[in-house]
């Protein structure tokens, strides 16, 4: 992708998601200028399935903006069982039913590449909610192969941070990615991006949707014997740095 193309991209609205796994950080997302939240629970590990009443108190308070809610059963990898894909459908069906805008999910088969027959019960029990494949495409062998049929099966977007630990790193296959689904799909950059990278990682990938998680560990508020360690509460400054710089961009 050239220069020219990217910098037509960036004159188009950029449309920002943020990761939340609180109630708390959800309502604070709310009141922002986003077009969407991730909704998850334990954010350290990466993101975890919400469970009911999360989910459903935040959808309570969460009006303005869409509520996309991540289907992931446990940490570690995209291989899951039966057992595990029979909870993921019905926690799908459940997110549906609540009234969730959509719902993102991934799975892998063991040759590292989409299972797509898990994704068709998975999207199936959608009904009709907007499908974002997660970042199990950041470990899938054929990444742009994968992009092309995952638009031809009605997947609405991709988050990738371009099979690197960090955006502005897999920039160069975010871009492939880009050309390569064609409007087919929106590919969503996530990785690291904060307010000091995101118009560089734009500039870089020509994405037009950018995914940031804007947390901070805060240490526990009194002291005990028992250590439970401390927890990540949204950061709401970084937020709207991002919003911010993201603002800038366009």
């Amino acid at each position: 992708m050239n220069s020219p193309s990217r910098q037509t991209r960036l004159e188009l609205p950029v449309r920002l998601e943020l990761s939340v796994d609180s109630v708390d950080a959800a309502i604070a997302a709310n009141s922002l200028d986003v077009q969407r939240i991730e909704l998850c629970s334990a954010g350290a590990l990466g993101g975890l399935t919400p469970g009911p009443g999360l989910l459903d108190t935040v959808l309570t308070h969460c009006r303005q903006v869409e509520v996309h809610v991540l289907i992931r059963p446990r940490a570690g990898d995209f291989h899951y069982s039966p057992t595990e894909i029979e909870a993921m459908i019905a926690d799908v069906g459940y997110a549906a039913s609540a009234g969730a805008a959509g719902v993102v999910i991934g799975a892998l088969t063991d040759h590292d590449d989409p299972d797509y027959l898990v994704l068709t019960d998975l999207t199936a029990a959608a009904a009709g909610c907007e499908v974002t494949f997660h970042r199990a495409i950041d470990v899938c062998r054929a990444p742009l192969a994968a992009i092309e049929r995952l638009a031809a099966r009605g997947v609405r977007r991709v988050l990738s941070s371009g099979q690197a630990n960090r955006a502005e790193q897999g920039a160069p296959l975010l871009a492939e990615m880009v050309r390569v689904a064609d409007g087919g799909l929106a590919v969503m950059a996530c990785g690291g991006i904060r307010a000091h990278n995101a118009r560089a990682v734009l500039a870089a990938t020509g994405v037009d949707d950018i995914h940031a998680a804007p947390r901070r560990t805060v240490p526990a508020a009194r002291k005990s014997t028992v250590d439970f360690g401390g927890h990540a509460e949204f950061d709401l400054d970084e937020a709207l740095a991002l919003i911010s710089a993201v603002g800038a961009a366009t």
